[in-house]
């Protein structure tokens, strides 16, 4: 769906070495081992909590990917390898999936809580499946790169997409939200998982609620809805359940 030399100039990179500039890219990967279409993927190397995508460049390129995104300069790289080096591997993936979302303009229901995201996601597939040509995503892709590679699966072909977004730590959501832009919000509910990372019970509810703040809708359990309310203020919404609890 893109050439190399265009997702060059969207990502804007610190510096790049591009032999092919009409190289298709078609497919994103993180991951040599799971690289099945190597000829038309783009490899972005990411530095994770526990590995690092550089380390795997030649891995990847040994299963026929010819187009990488680094942040650290690659002394070794083949002389047909296009290679964009920027800041941040992991902002650049989510720069280049806030685009490809920004070229549809099909619905997007994004899912977010402590738990059920996925059981909602697959409900809700399985009730519109057959009505509508659907995207979603894989199994519990909801991090910060989850998002991202879910949200560049999206096709023109697709008419709905239905997007997990977790997080765990606080002022990741405002990157989901800028990357989703849903229009429709579902929060499941509020529990204890993840209440390390935040500050406070309250402080996560809000980074939670935040993903609807620009949605049309959003879908909530009636306990969160006075506070979804002043979050996304020009949302409609739609609550559910007990005025009190965390289910």
């Amino acid at each position: 769906m893109y050439v190399i030399s265009g997702i060059a100039k969207m990502l804007v990179p610190i510096s790049s070495s591009v032999s092919k500039p009409d190289q298709q890219i078609e497919h994103i990967a993180i991951d040599s081992r799971q690289i099945v279409f190597g000829a038309t993927s783009l490899f972005f190397a990411i530095h994770g909590d526990r590995t690092d995508g550089h380390l795997y460049l030649t891995s990847a390129y040994e299963k026929g990917v010819r187009s990488f995104v680094v942040h650290t300069e690659w002394h070794e790289a083949p002389a047909d390898a296009n290679v964009l080096i920027v800041d941040n591997t992991l902002e650049a993936l989510q720069a280049l999936a806030e685009y490809h979302r920004s070229r549809f303009s099909i619905p997007v229901v994004a899912i977010t809580g402590s738990n059920g995201k996925t059981w909602v996601k697959e409900w809700l597939t399985q009730l519109l499946v057959s009505d509508k040509r659907i995207v979603k995503s894989p199994r519990s892709y909801n991090s910060q790169v989850g998002v991202a590679l879910s949200l560049l699966l999206i096709r023109p072909e697709h008419e709905l997409a239905i997007i997990e977004a977790g997080v765990s730590q606080t002022r990741e959501m405002v990157r989901l939200e800028r990357m989703i832009r849903p229009d429709t919000c579902i929060i499941t509910g509020i529990g204890d998982a993840h209440d390390s990372g935040f500050e406070s019970r309250a402080k996560k509810v809000d980074e939670k609620i935040s993903l609807g703040r620009r949605a049309a809708t959003v879908i909530c359990p009636e306990f969160l809805s006075d506070r979804v309310r002043q979050i996304c203020s020009d949302s409609q919404i739609v609550d559910w359940g007990p005025t009190s609890g965390s289910q």
